[in-house]
């Protein structure tokens, strides 16, 4: 068993070790920098969570491989490779590097797992019922250290280790309102997460109440 492990150390290590190399020709510095920095958040939120850490780390490092390519060449890529386009992303083609980087996660870096790879899908946007690992990607995203000190963030990176739900909740409407303040394109899908978690956390929420009142 122990042999096993340490079989499983070395070839996610060596595999890390490939992936960061490449990376780093391929981002900017601040970008490689906020890239590795996630990859080590959601490894620790994995670990609270009982998910695999190696897995979480591996989707955090890839999460934004595509972000430093041109918004012309995002494009072209994605006709390309025949990755649907939609209103959002032709307006805002850097929304893109989600989509174009789950494919290139396959492609490129030989990543088969379908959880990885839809969570770098959806590390932008979000989707409805999203999986533990889905929703680490999401959150190291927004709360890695050497992000922007956004409002309630304190707020936030104790959600992030207590309550994924309530945690997505709560970066969905910061996002929206920043999003709307700045009249700029919102994915429909967004509008969707934002949905399902409001009434999820109201669900739970109202459930806790009913349990409290029980006893």
């Amino acid at each position: 068993m122990y042999e096993e492990q340490t079989t499983k150390d070395t070839i996610y290590m060596s595999t890390f070790q490939k992936i960061s190399k490449d990376l780093k020709n391929r981002l900017d510095k601040k970008r490689y920098t906020h890239t590795l920095s996630v990859a080590d958040t959601a490894a620790c939120m994995a670990m609270r969570f009982d998910e695999d850490p190696y897995r979480a780390y591996l989707a955090g490092l890839l999460h934004d491989n595509a972000k430093c390519i041109e918004d012309k060449k995002k494009l072209a890529l994605c006709g390309k490779y025949k990755l649907e386009i939609n209103t959002a992303e032709q307006k805002n083609p850097d929304l893109l590097h989600a989509k174009l980087g789950s494919f290139l996660a396959k492609e490129r870096y030989q990543v088969e797992d379908p959880e990885i790879l839809s969570s770098i899908l959806y590390h932008t946007t979000g989707k409805p019922a999203m999986t533990t690992l889905e929703q680490i990607i999401y959150i190291a995203d927004y709360i890695e250290i050497n992000r922007k000190k956004l409002p309630d963030m304190e707020v936030t990176r104790k959600l992030a280790f207590t309550d994924l739900d309530a945690c997505m909740l709560h970066i969905l409407e910061s996002t929206l309102a920043f999003l709307e303040k700045k009249g700029a394109a919102i994915d429909q899908i967004t509008m969707e997460t934002y949905t399902y978690y409001k009434e999820r956390v109201q669900h739970d929420n109202e459930a806790q109440k009913g349990d409290t009142h029980d006893e």
